[in-house]
């Protein structure tokens, strides 16, 4: 559909299947299509179908059985699996007794586990989509890039304030509302666009909960709604060592894309400065580790570093390897460095690093100045981390 060649690479050994998990629009029909263009699919947005195998999950079963065997020498791709969960048994049932593989994708696991449905019991891998990064896109566009996001229709078409405001909505909609994930859909709306302004900042549950009209057990279990459909994800401190100085519990919680974090607090950015810019520079910078960790294979984890006092360091990789500071400015002074130097002399990393906007590399000290370019083309050649 775009004619972007995608970093995920599902590369599945014989008897083995795989969960495709990822936000809608992302890209994952596109890429199976592509992918595996031999394959039988089972869409189950389709509502006829979806109709059928929800009342009588065996015929996935008999239909698959009467199929020529040359067509099931490929993996069977089941799309929105999590529309039925019991089908699950089914492929569990294929794979076992006729050595049959899928490719299981969806958008939202939360309705499986809630469903108790059958997860294969590490029969099948996981992988995750993610919106587009920028070793997929030819010359990258920062400010495109922060306005539109990384959704392929998004990113590629020149308007996307319409299809941004339709994705939030029907976001919401679709996957939180009329999946049942939540009932209290005015309260579970207001937290929507209290998390929008909240967004990147330390997490205050009981702050947000007011706001919401709910208590802050429900708040949480808000946010995990958006973490097990794939909207969010929460960033803990880093926590090498214990220190009564050192935030150790407070989370941050980042949607999964910069244009729709963008979207929901109505925010426009139209020059490389200044604070807007600045906080949706750092989620595009931590979005693009995400997807490198994922799609690596190399799952290191992504904390943050802050003191009581406030000295703060963005990102913090692999346990403590690389602490990383992201500024959204052109010009990178002592007092940008207070943080990355305290967290230096305590903890020692390999590297030190400021993401920033200034147009040639440099070394102050122990810490490696690198223009957004030239960390993104080291992140995805493996020099950043590995």
């Amino acid at each position: 559909m775009y004619n972007i060649r995608r970093l995920l690479n599902i590369d599945l050994p014989s008897r083995k299947s795989a969960f495709l998990w990822g936000p809608r629009k992302t890209g994952k029909s596109t890429y199976l299509k592509a992918k595996f263009p031999d394959s039988l699919v089972y869409d189950f947005l389709q509502t006829d179908l979806f109709l059928e195998l929800s009342k009588k999950p065996s015929l996935l079963r008999e239909r698959l059985l009467a199929k020529d065997s040359h067509l099931l020498d490929y993996p069977v791709i089941l799309d929105e699996v999590q529309r039925v969960p019991q089908i699950l048994d089914e492929v569990h049932w294929l794979i076992e007794n006729r050595g049959l593989r899928f490719i299981l994708c969806g958008s939202s696991a939360r309705k499986l586990k809630r469903g108790r449905a059958n997860m294969l019991g590490g029969r099948a891998w996981r992988y995750e989509m993610f919106p587009l990064v920028s070793s997929e896109v030819e010359d990258l566009d920062l400010l495109r890039a922060l306005n539109h996001g990384m959704i392929p229709e998004h990113y590629l078409h020149e308007n996307s304030n319409m299809a941004l405001k339709a994705y939030t909505r029907d976001y919401l909609k679709e996957e939180v509302f009329d999946e049942g994930l939540t009932r209290n859909i005015p309260a579970f709306s207001r937290f929507f666009d209290a998390m929008g302004y909240s967004h990147g900042e330390i997490t205050n549950f009981s702050n947000i909960a007011r706001e919401c009209g709910v208590d802050a057990k429900t708040v949480k279990e808000y946010y995990q709604i958006l973490i097990d459909t794939f909207l969010g994800t929460m960033i803990e401190p880093f926590k090498k060592r214990q220190s009564r100085q050192v935030i150790t519990r407070a989370a941050k919680f980042y949607l999964f894309d910069v244009g729709v974090a963008g979207a929901i607090v109505k925010r426009r950015i139209e020059e490389a400065k200044g604070e807007l810019f600045g906080k949706a520079f750092e989620h595009f910078i931590l979005m693009e580790m995400a997807a490198h960790r994922s799609y690596t294979g190399l799952d290191y984890e992504i904390n943050f570093w802050r003191t009581k006092s406030g000295v703060e360091v963005d990102f913090v990789l692999g346990n403590g390897e690389v602490a990383i500071e992201v500024k959204g400015t052109a010009r990178i002074d002592r007092r940008d460095l207070r943080s990355l130097i305290a967290f230096t002399e305590e903890y020692s990393p390999r590297k030190a690093l400021v993401v920033c906007n200034e147009r040639e590399e440099r070394i102050h000290g122990a810490i490696r100045i690198m223009p957004f370019r030239n960390f993104l083309r080291d992140l995805w050649e493996g020099k950043i981390i590995g």
